[in-house]
Formats: C-alpha cells, structure tokens, sequence
C-alpha cells in the first residue's frame, strides 16, 4: 500500500484538542495550520514553555511556582521545584452524578459509580486510613482484580501523599512477597476469591500467606469480591493482624472531610515493579507531578479524549496501564472496567463490551489482535462500533498484518494507535495523533515534549535505519529512583550505562520519513546472528503468519566460536502436528521477507512459551534456559513451568 490507511479530514484536524493547544501556544496561528512535525519539534526545543502551557492549559489544581526546570540533566533533571498539588484532587475535580467508573464483570454483571459516588467514597475511606496510621510516605498495597475498589483506595492514598503499590491475584506468593516485602506496606487491600472464565478462583490460601510473609502489614482490607461469604468467613478466623471487610472499613470513616494534602511536585505517588525476569524486580518510583501532567497531555493530545467520553483499557493491577487508564477521570471521562477473560464465552466478547457501553476509546495489545485474527472474527460485521474511534494497541510491537486486519474487519474510519513506552516513565515515548495519518506497520508518532531519537552504537543519529531507542533530554514523568536504591545505581545501570546522560530504553527501532516509529522488538533481546542485529519482530511478523501456528518465541543461543544461532520456538494451533515440511515452508518464507540471517537454525514445538503477568513473553527467560543459566526471578512469570521444555 502506498497511502496511509486512515487520514483525519481538516475539521477533524482544526477540532482537536492538539491543534487547539497548538494554536492557544502560539506555535501556529489558527488550529487548522497545525501540523505534527512542527509541533514535535516545538515541543522539544520548547520544554519549558510546554509543559508549562500542559498545566496551564488543562488548569492543573495546584501552585506550579514560578520555575519550571531546575537542573537540566539526566538523571538529576528536576521539574517545577517549587510546585505544589495532589494527584487525587486533580483526579476528583468533577463531583457531578454523571459515570466516572463501570464496572462490568465477566458474567455481565454491571456496577457504576458516577462521579459525586466516587469522592464520597474516596472521603470515607481517607479518613479510615488515617485511622490505621497512614500518612505521608507511608506504602498501601493491593492484592486485587481490576475492580473499582482499587482506583478508590488509590486515590485514598494519594490524597493522603501516601503511596500506593499493586499487583493482580494471579501472581504467585513469592511474587508479591518480592515486591511488597522490598516496599513494606503499612496497609494491605486483598481479596479470597476473583473469576475466570466462569470459575471462582480461590486465593484465600494465597493471602495467608502474602500477609504472614510481610511484616509490616498493619491492617488487610479485604474486597469482597467473586465471593462474599468466604470473604466474610475469611476475617471471622483467628487472624493475627486485624482484618476488615471494605464496606465496613469505609463506613467507619463516614465522619472524616475529604481534604488532599498538598505535596511537592516529585512526591512518591506509585510505585511499580519491573518484570523481574532478568532479577529481583526493580521498585521504580513515580511522582505525582510528572505523572499527571503526562497522563493529561497523552489523554487530552494524543487520545484527543474529552468529558463524558468512555475509555477502556483491557490491563490487570499489575500493569502500568492500569495506572494510566485511572487517569482519565482528570479529564472526565468515564473509565470502563473489565475483569476476566476477554475471550470468554467467545471471541465477540469484547466488541460486544463496546457496543454496550458505547466505548470511544478502546485499548488492548498487539497479542489480543492477533487473536482475534486467528479466530476470524469479523465485528465489522457482527457489531455497530459507531462509538469506537480510536483503538490503543501495546504490550508487543503491532505488525503490518495486524494493522491490515484492524482496517478491513473492525473499522475503516478508525485511528489505529500502536503506542509505547512502558512501566519506567509510566507513559509513553511514541504513540497516537489525531492530526496524522496511520501508516501501515508505524507508530504513528514521537509523544509531544519527547526528545526521541534513535542511535547507532556510536551515538549517531539515524532515520530510515534501525538502532537504539533513546531518549535525548529530560522529561517530567522520569522515575525520581528506585526503591531503596544507595546513590541510584540501579537506575544509572538501568537507563544510563550504554549512553551517559542520555536515556536508553532497551528497544530496537526505526523512525520513518512520516516521523513515525517501527518496532524491531527489544535490544536486549536483539538477535545477533554473524554479527548483524536483528530485531526479533521482524521473525515474529513471518511467523504469525502461518495459520497451523498459535503463537511464537525466538531467541539467540550463542555457539562455541562466538557466533549466535537463531533459536524458534512455536506453539502449534490444535492438534496440527510441526512437520518437516512446515519448518521448512516457515524457514523459506522468513529467508523470502527478511534475510538469510533471520532463518533459525533450529525450530521446535512447545506446548507453552512463558510470559510475565502482564502478558509479555520473556524471551529473556527462554535465552537464560537454554544458556543454563537460572531464572533469576521466575515468580514474575505466569507460566514458569513451561520453562522446563527450553532446557537441553
């Protein structure tokens, strides 16, 4: 194809919140001018004067201080020194009875909670916190699904200037004992039970344990939720650390005021946790500022999402897009809530979630399209979608196909946004555009105020050529450290070890003449058969092709004389068995598309390829495996026994 696969018309283009913000800036004189090139570019010669206009823009509640960067390095930047505010406040500035969360389970039941709701819960449940001992600094953590109850002691929590931590309860024991026990939460939020496809999933046990093994859990809250007697009967046991049900916990604050703390700019509002793959997960901390002014330019900008639209992100507790899907309460948007499988009872489930809850703004992965793709469903025609405008993609690079697929089954007029960065910013480097066109197999651009390059190894520019992502000037939401981290050298090693004073993101990528991006896959994981790099995209894109293949993972094994091979591991559909003759028709087409270099040398079946909790396949665990080395950290896999079929 030669021509972009959707184009925003010129209204479209004049309305949107990112040409208006242009034209409000000064950087065009009349919103209809705008165009993304320039604006980027602006916004990254311009930093200061950006992200001052994001907060005065979208009317951020707080003092922003008359100085908006101190200290113009990296790490080391700091943004807005002498700025006050609350995240929640800001989060809970609309207190009208309009939905500010649904919450639809996967049996269909359906829970909302308008706006007004939301504070005055949030209020109640301040005050029972502050009942507990918690206060500024202080860690709450949660063992939950995605359930409203999570965004409301979230935000209980940041009022407070308290900060908060979660993981879904899908994880392991050790798992969560290895990020919460580094963190020592104050306050522990559980639940005994969640569902999946149609079954209750008991983890009364699970939590037992999670509790017994942190000691610094002064109070469990548990959520009700899947199953409210054994909930009920779980805190009636002779528990040692006192235990309350939700409500009652809530209800005992009903007298308390709904106040928020003002903090400084790089207060701890999150912490999140690396994949842990490659060790003990990393505790990386965010603060309240630089998320929020992120999170709103990505909404506001890039989402082009406005009041009273409805948003929805299929993600866990576990993954940072949870905390960017809560966000969009800053803009009054309706935030959808799913929990359980999307694919249960059949494929249609989430399309079907669309229509029903008139969706805007629909996110899920490149994984999840894939899937549809192979179940050959066709909402196009089964479903209206006339609410459906946008859809976010991430997790794994989108290939081409998938783009195709989007356009020709779901939608034509439809901005398709692969997007990235990732739980170290808890934001993205390159993702949507209402002003620019989708180009088949790109991101469509770099994130406003988002100096994103991409270098070769010896830290020169390219375009049109494939390299390193990196990131060349500082920016708001940079992490402000790692958890009890002695003179930050995890997070020098982290970002900075490669590059000095410039922030490498680990992902090998290409930036098109459209000032788009194309994913390659990690650079860590990057392929380096006879010393040329391959990103382990471009294999996957072949593969996934093949309909007798359900899903793939390929890695390098290096061989005795210095070189790597090429390592592919597929999980076959059904009961289709890997032939001689598919290896064979696989290897020719990878040879066809790519290069000689990309075809494996060795391609095996597997009954299963592990991945981290939120979806992510660790194709860093397999290289270890079949290296000999251990798993560093396979509590942070769901499926770690499935390790045991990549050991020679």
């Amino acid at each position: 194809m030669t021509g972009p696969l959707w184009q925003p018309s010129k209204s479209a283009i004049a309305q949107s919140q990112m040409a208006q913000f242009a034209e409000q800036a000064g950087v065009v004189a009349a919103a209809a001018d705008v165009e993304y090139q320039q604006l980027w570019q602006w916004s990254v010669d311009n930093r200061q004067q950006f992200w001052k206009e994001i907060w005065q823009q979208f009317e951020i509640i707080g003092e922003m201080g008359d100085v908006v960067l101190a200290h113009d390095e990296m790490p080391g930047a700091q943004w807005f020194p002498k700025a006050k505010l609350n995240f929640a406040e800001n989060l809970l500035r609309r207190r009208d009875h309009a939905d500010a969360i649904v919450f639809v389970a996967e049996d269909g039941s359906r829970r909302a909670i308008t706006f007004a709701q939301l504070a005055e819960q949030v209020r109640c449940l301040r005050t029972s916190l502050m009942h507990a001992g918690v206060g500024e600094g202080d860690r709450v953590a949660a063992y939950l699904p995605n359930v409203p109850e999570a965004i409301i002691a979230m935000l209980a929590t940041s009022s407070l200037g308290a900060v908060w931590s979660s993981c879904s309860p899908d994880f392991g024991v050790a798992g969560v004992i290895d990020r919460f026990g580094q963190i020592e939460p104050k306050v522990l939020l559980g639940c005994v039970a969640y569902t999946y496809k149609s079954k209750v999933i008991d983890v009364s046990d699970k939590l037992r344990e999670i509790v017994g093994g942190l000691p610094s859990v002064e109070q469990v809250v548990v959520v009700p939720y899947a199953d409210a007697i054994a909930a009920a009967n779980y805190i009636e046991d002779d528990l040692a650390t006192p235990h309350a049900l939700f409500d009652d916990f809530i209800m005992a604050g009903m007298s308390g005021a709904l106040e928020f703390v003002a903090l400084d700019f790089n207060h701890p509002l999150y912490i999140m946790f690396s994949s842990g793959t490659t060790g003990k997960p990393k505790c990386i901390v965010h603060g309240q500022g630089g998320t929020l002014l992120q999170h709103r330019k990505e909404h506001s900008l890039h989402c082009d999402l406005r009041p009273d639209e409805k948003i929805f992100y299929f993600t866990t507790t576990g993954w940072m897009m949870w905390n960017w899907l809560s966000s969009a309460l800053a803009v009054g948007a309706t935030v959808v809530l799913y929990d359980g499988n999307p694919f249960y009872p059949d494929a249609s489930k989430m399309f079907n979630l669309i229509d029903s809850e008139q969706i805007n703004v629909f996110g899920t992965s490149a994984k999840f399209i894939d899937a549809c793709k192979k179940a050959q469903v066709n909402p196009r025609g089964d479903n209206d979608l006339s609410s459906l405008r946008c859809i976010l993609s991430t997790g794994s690079p989108l290939i081409a196909e998938s783009f195709d697929w989007v356009y020709e089954n779901i939608k034509l007029d439809l901005m398709l946004a692969s997007i990235t960065g990732g739980t170290d910013l808890l934001s993205c480097f390159a993702l949507g555009s209402p002003i620019s066109p989708v180009w088949r197999g790109e991101i469509q651009q770099r994130g406003l105020g988002m100096d994103v390059a991409v270098y070769d190894s010896e830290q020169t520019k390219l375009i049109g050529e494939s390299g390193e992502l990196v990131c060349l000037q500082s920016f708001p939401s940079m992490p402000i450290g790692f958890w009890q981290d002695d003179n930050d050298a995890r997070y020098l090693a982290a970002y900075f070890e490669l590059f000095p004073g410039v922030w490498r993101h680990g992902d090998w990528v290409e930036i098109t003449e459209h000032g788009g991006l194309i994913m390659y896959g990690r650079s860590d994981a990057t392929l380096n058969p006879g010393g040329v790099r391959i990103g382990t995209a471009e294999i996957y894109r072949q593969v996934e092709s093949f309909s007798e293949i359900l899903e793939a993972v390929v890695v390098g094994k290096n061989t005795s004389d210095g070189d790597q091979e090429v390592m592919l591991f597929v999980v076959m559909s059904g009961d289709t068995p890997l032939s001689q003759e598919l290896q064979q028709q696989i290897a020719q087409r990878i040879r066809e598309n790519t290069t000689s270099r990309h075809v494996p040398a060795q391609i095996s079946a597997v009954n299963d390829i592990p991945r981290t909790r939120s979806g992510k396949i660790s194709e860093m665990a397999v290289r270890d495996v079949l290296h000999g080395r251990d798993v560093a950290n396979s509590e942070a896999l769901a499926n770690p026994d499935s390790l045991d079929a990549f050991r020679p």
